[in-house]
Parts: structure tokens; C-alpha cells; sequence
């Protein structure tokens, strides 16, 4: 099985049992890039001319993904990789972690490079409700991992271990991190901070394998142990995903306090229950929100048949070849 303490006999990587795992891990070294390989000059012209609503959005969500992607890597690191035993795992989470702090770093990139109030906001975070229930959210499945009585040979320990994934892997990087994608891209919908767009196209390419990892691993291990096949945790792991959308509704008001051009709180919070219908799906669990998807330009980043055939799609973007330094 792939949950559990793994052992002295759980490091020989073949034969490889979960072949999607070293797949992922394949894929996302050829993905590996370096923030600082994006020029901002063109960026930061736009962004002194934009209204001071159009500002707040972009310093709101830098302030936001900043320290969100170093708690995804402390979730990963104290609440998944402990407890797996497939070391083809290991590998595409030490990869993750990796991706994880060179996403933090790029957008403290960012955060150097634009003419934000340095200490104010990389307090933003924490003097701001809305981005503390977030972080609060997720910390709440993450405290229950780091407990030494947790014992995940349990049924209860198992389930703990899947909250902890969903609250992470399907709210944190596949709803809240789609939805400020969303909001980040729109601006190169409008031929603005478009350099920036191409940062967050890399940063979206590595969460949709994220994502395909999480959904990957919450699958084999329901496959692996019946005993979580119930109707009452089922509608526990939907209602999880249901909280999450309440608390991005109100983050997205901060967002969005007044609106821009084009963009305002409801259209993003419609963005954001259409995405979680689609996670819900792609648990194989019923919808909740039925709503139409109002960014159709964003809809091959969350289409869970991209998600699904993305190992057949010629990927036209920079990636590096596994075996070389070289750029393709």
C-alpha cells in the first residue's frame, strides 16, 4: 500500500509500483525553471499606469501567494511525504517541495522588483482577516498531521491524512491558487503585465501536475483501503472543499473591494465555484454549484480533461530536457 510509515525496505525505486508517480516526477523536471529568467522592465511600466483598484488587486495577490506557497511545502514535508511508502512518491514530492519554494521565491521576486512598502506588505498576510482564515483553514487539517498520537494504519489516521491532502492539494492549489491565476492572467487579457503572465503560465504548468499528483494519490489510496469508502466521509471531503469556497468568497470581497474594469468579486467567486464543481468531479463526487464558467479563455487550465490527457499534449512551452541542460 502507498500510505504508511515507510521502512529500510521502502528505497528500492524498482520495480516501480505507482508508475503515474515517477511519470509526474519525469514531467515536472522537465518543467524546472528559474524566476529570474523573466524580465519585469515592461512590467513595471504598466503597473505605474494602472488605477490605484488595479494596484490593490496585484499587491493583494502577491501578498497572498508569497507565504501560501511555503505552507503548502510545510504540508507537503510535515503532513504527506512521512506517510507514504512509495519512494517514487518521495521523488515527485521532493520535486514538488522544490517548485513550492521557487514559487514563494518568484513572487518575492516580484514583490523586490514593484515599488511596494516592503515591510508592510509582506505583512499583509498577517494583519489581514480574510488571508488568515485561509491560512488558519489549512493549518487546522496540517496541526492534526504533526501530532504524535496520529497513527495513519488507522481508519481515522487515514482519514486524517486524506483531509489534510484535500484541504491542501484540491482547495489550496486547485481552487484558491486557480482562482488568483484567473485574476493574475486577466491583466494579459488586456495587454497588461504580460511578462508576469508568462511567471504565472510556469507557476500554473507545475500546480496542474500538483494537482494531478493530489487527485492521483487520494484515488489509489480509497482504491487501497475500503474502509474509507463511506457515504458519511465522502460528504465530510465535499463539505471540506464547500468551506473552502466560503472562505475564498470573502478574500476575494478584500480583492476586489470596489471592482475594475471587467473584473469584480462576483465574477471571480462564479470562477471559483465553477472550478470546484470541477474538483469535486474529478473526485467522482456530485457538484454543489452547477454554474457556467464566466473566464472560458482560462478553461484549458482547469478542464479536467486537460488534466487527464496531459501526457498526450505536445507542450510548446519551456521545458528542459530531463537528460540535458539544454532548452527546448
Amino acid at each position: 500500500m502507498i500510505l504508511g510509515k515507510a521502512s529500510p525496505e521502502d528505497v528500492n525505486l524498482h520495480p516501480i509500483k505507482y508508475q503515474w508517480a515517477y511519470d509526474l516526477y519525469q514531467q515536472a523536471v522537465r518543467n524546472t525553471w528559474f524566476p529570474h529568467e523573466i524580465a519585469l522592465k515592461e512590467d513595471l511600466e504598466d503597473f505605474t499606469k494602472m488605477t490605484e483598484d488595479e494596484r490593490h488587486s496585484v499587491k493583494f495577490l502577491m501578498a497572498f501567494f508569497n507565504p501560501a506557497e511555503l505552507i503548502v511545502n510545510r504540508s507537503i514535508a510535515l503532513g504527506i511525504y512521512p506517510y507514504l511508502k512509495s519512494p517514487e512518491a518521495h521523488l515527485y514530492l521532493a520535486k514538488q517541495m522544490w517548485e513550492e519554494a521557487n514559487h514563494c521565491v518568484a513572487f518575492e521576486y516580484v514583490l523586490e522588483t514593484f515599488p511596494f512598502d516592503k515591510e508592510k506588505i509582506y505583512n499583509v498576510h498577517l494583519d489581514t482577516p480574510s488571508m488568515q482564515d485561509k491560512e488558519d483553514f489549512i493549518l487546522k487539517y496540517l496541526r492534526r498531521m504533526t501530532e504524535d498520537k496520529l497513527d495513519v494504519q488507522t481508519t481515522e489516521g487515514k482519514k486524517d491524512f486524506i483531509r489534510n491532502l484535500v484541504a491542501t492539494n484540491i482547495v489550496m492549489e486547485g481552487i484558491w491558487f486557480y482562482s488568483g491565476f484567473m485574476v493574475a492572467l486577466s491583466f494579459r487579457q488586456r495587454n497588461q503585465l504580460r511578462n508576469f503572465g508568462s511567471m504565472i503560465d510556469w507557476v500554473l504548468r507545475d500546480e496542474s501536475l500538483h494537482l494531478k499528483f493530489g487527485i492521483n494519490l487520494i484515488q489509489t489510496i480509497l482504491e487501497e483501503n475500503s474502509d474509507l469508502l463511506t457515504e458519511d466521509f465522502a460528504s465530510e471531503i465535499r463539505q471540506i472543499i464547500i468551506d473552502g469556497v466560503n472562505v475564498e468568497t470573502t478574500y476575494n470581497k478584500d480583492l476586489f473591494p470596489r471592482g475594475i474594469l471587467g473584473l469584480n468579486a462576483d465574477y471571480v467567486n462564479q470562477y471559483v465555484q465553477y472550478v470546484a464543481d470541477r474538483r469535486l468531479e474529478e473526485l467522482g463526487l456530485p457538484t454543489h454549484y452547477n454554474v457556467t464558467n464566466p473566464a472560458k479563455w482560462m478553461a484549458s487550465a482547469t478542464d479536467v480533461l486537460e488534466l487527464v490527457n496531459f501526457f498526450e499534449q505536445q507542450n510548446t512551452k519551456y521545458e528542459v530536457d530531463s537528460g540535458s541542460d539544454q532548452k527546448k
